[in-house]
Order: C-alpha cells, then structure tokens, then sequence
C-alpha cells in the first residue's frame, strides 16, 4: 500500500472519522482506523460496535492498494503537526509499519493487521428508505437533541425518535422534565419510525454542517444507515417503543404570554443566581402584562427578582420552573419573541417559537413546573 495525500485533507478525513473510537474500547483493534486503498480512493472506517463511520477521500500517485489498521492516536498526533504539504504513505505487508515521509523528513507508525477489524453493521432487505433535505435532518436533530435523557432504566429516552408519515417527519426528545416535538413536511414520506441512540445523532449534526443537497436515510428494526456525500454513518437502532409524547402535550393552554425571548433568558439567568442551588427554582408570577421572576435561597439569606413587560391573555397565574431547564429551553427557540402557554402552576408550560410568516415546520416545547409555596 503506497500512495501520495494532502496532509490537510487526511487530517480532516482522520479526526472527522475519529469521532466515532471511544475513550476505552473493550477490544483494542478499536483505537485503529481501518485504512483501505482502492481505485485512487482512500476509505477509513472507525467503529465502537454500535456505531460505524466510513468516510472516504480521493489520493494521488498510487503505486499499491492494500489495507492496514493504523493507531488513532498517533497518526493525529502527527498529522496535527504537518503543515498543508504532500505526504506519502507507504505500508510493509510484512510487519504492517507505516512510513509517513514529506520533503524534508518522515516517521515510522506501527500497524496492525486489519483481517481482526469487526465488521461492518448491516441494513436488511426489509428496510425503509428516504431522502432528506440536509435541512430537515439538521433541524430535527438540533431542535430536540439537548432533551434527550440519560437514563440507564428508559433507554428509549436516550435518543431521538423519529417518526415518519404521509404528511411529514416528527422528530421528538424527553427526559421527563422537558419535550421538544419538531415537525416538518416532506413529500412522498414512508410511514416508519425509529430511535436514533444520542451519540451516532450528535456525530450526524456536526457532519451534516459541511453537506448540501439531499442525505439517504435508510433503516430496518435494528439499524441505521446516513449515506452522505463523502461518507456513511452506520448505527444501532435503540430498541423498544417510544412513550406516548402526545398524552402529555396539553390540547389547550388558555393562558398565553408573548415575550421577548432575550429579555426574558437574561432575566432568568440574573435572578438564578440566588436561587436554591439544589433546586434551581424561579417563580414566575404573570399579571397585567407584566411577569416578575423571584428566586430564593432561605438558608443563605439571599434573594432575587425582576420584573418584565410581556402580552398576557389569560387568569393572574403563579408558577415554578427549574432555572436552568428553562434556560435550556428558551436557548434553542431561535425566534425574538416566544409564545408561553399555561394552564395552572401543575401542568406543563408550552414554549413555541413566533414567526413573522408561515413555516413548512413547527417546534413545540414543553416543561414541568415544580411546586412552588404560595
């Protein structure tokens, strides 16, 4: 295996790839990329078990194909130091050294013999197949990703539903104490659905950042696969069904608050800092156009509060939530202005986004209140 590369280009190609090994493998050929040379083009797989990603990238003056298992670790480390020039990689069969040399000097990297690298996870016949809008995919992701849960006992928390239909694609993420439902229109959609686990999602948002044009999503009961335009992403599916997210989405919210979102995230996070560190608890009370925030920590003697102008429509209403999930919350609408909708100081609150003009998408998020005294 010899060939000539971009230092730059296998950079990128290596730690894009790289994102995938994780900290502490179970089997040691793991901490390897799998480097396979073949009709000018350089493929490089990575894999934890669950989650796979090949990426693939053009090379010039190829003098041999072949494959090798090269350390992660230590062929970034010195990648990272290589200014943009050539490279050339060349491979013993023998002993699987990798000779990495430029103008003026080189290195020697030890190989691995690729033939114990796991293979790769597949997609059955029986699988479903749609294309996507980088858009689409990106915003489901973006919008619901920062809800999903970390709960050993509710793995089906721990990712992203998607769930496809005649009309469009919801996607959908819980953790209990918050949900965000995002739904967008498509033409000619399947009726599927799946969960996507968080790790193979979050590889999936920062890839989808440098592609345009469409992504070809296809899946089965156990397997995903992303086909994008210099790589693929290849993950297991998260088992079990997913909770019944529309039973807790309140139908109707008679109370509705209009506020500016920048106000109302930055008056929040003035007043927190005196709330309950264990409870991070803000009150909120509406009235007359008016919503005062109070936060309080009666063993340390310190309080706050703020008072702000808003639109309300609806009964006077007291309510409490966690600080820092509203934060969280109101970060990830987009929109200047947010609708709130409210019931009593019980049941959940709905955050929406506001919009200028109509949308082909909507996103609703919802949060439990906490109990507050009177």
């Amino acid at each position: 295996m010899k060939f000539t590369v971009s230092s730059s280009a296998l950079l990128s190609l290596l730690a894009t790839t790289g994102k995938v090994i994780n900290s502490k493998n179970t089997l040691p050929i793991l901490d390897y990329f799998l480097m396979e040379l073949k009709d000018g083009e350089l493929k490089v797989t990575t894999s934890d078990l669950e989650t796979t990603l090949v990426g693939t990238l053009k090379v010039d003056n190829v003098e041999k194909e072949g494959m090798v298992a090269a350390p992660a670790k230590l062929m970034l480390d010195v990648l990272k130091e290589c200014s943009e020039m050539p490279l050339v990689l060349e491979v013993n069969d023998a002993n699987w050294e990798i000779k990495i040399t430029w103008r003026s000097g080189g290195s020697s990297v030890p190989g691995a013999n690729p033939i114990s690298y796991p293979t790769i996870q597949s997609i059955s016949e029986e699988k479903t197949e749609v294309t996507l809008d980088v858009d689409t995919l990106v915003n489901g992701i973006n919008k619901t990703i920062f809800a999903t849960a970390d709960d050993e006992l509710r793995p089906v928390m721990n990712g992203v539903y998607f769930n496809l239909d005649n009309s469009g694609i919801t996607c959908v993420a819980t953790d209990a104490h918050k949900l965000v439902k995002f739904t967008t229109e498509i033409e000619g959609g399947a009726v599927a659905s799946f969960i996507l686990p968080k790790k193979p999602a979050n590889l999936l948002k920062a890839m989808l950042l440098k592609e345009d044009g469409e992504i070809k999503m296809s899946f089965d009961k156990n397997n995903a696969m992303f086909t994008l335009q210099h790589s693929t992403l290849i993950c297991r599916l998260i088992e079990g069904n997913y909770p019944n997210y529309n039973a807790v989405i309140p139908a109707a919210n008679p109370n509705k608050m209009l506020i500016d979102r920048i106000e109302l995230v930055n008056g929040i996070k003035r007043v927190a800092v005196c709330a309950n560190p264990t409870t991070n608890l803000i009150r909120m009370d509406i009235a007359d156009n008016k919503i005062t925030l109070t936060a309080q920590d009666l063993d340390f003697y310190v309080s706050a509060n703020e008072c702000l102008s808003c639109s309300y429509e609806g009964e006077p209403i007291k309510i409490g939530f966690k600080s820092t999930f509203l934060v969280e919350i109101l970060s990830n609408i987009e929109t200047p202005t947010v609708l709130v909708e409210l019931a009593d100081s019980s049941r959940a609150g709905v955050f929406k986004p506001v919009y200028d003009d109509k949308q082909s998408s909507s996103t609703l998020m919802l949060l439990m209140p906490m109990m507050i005294n009177a």
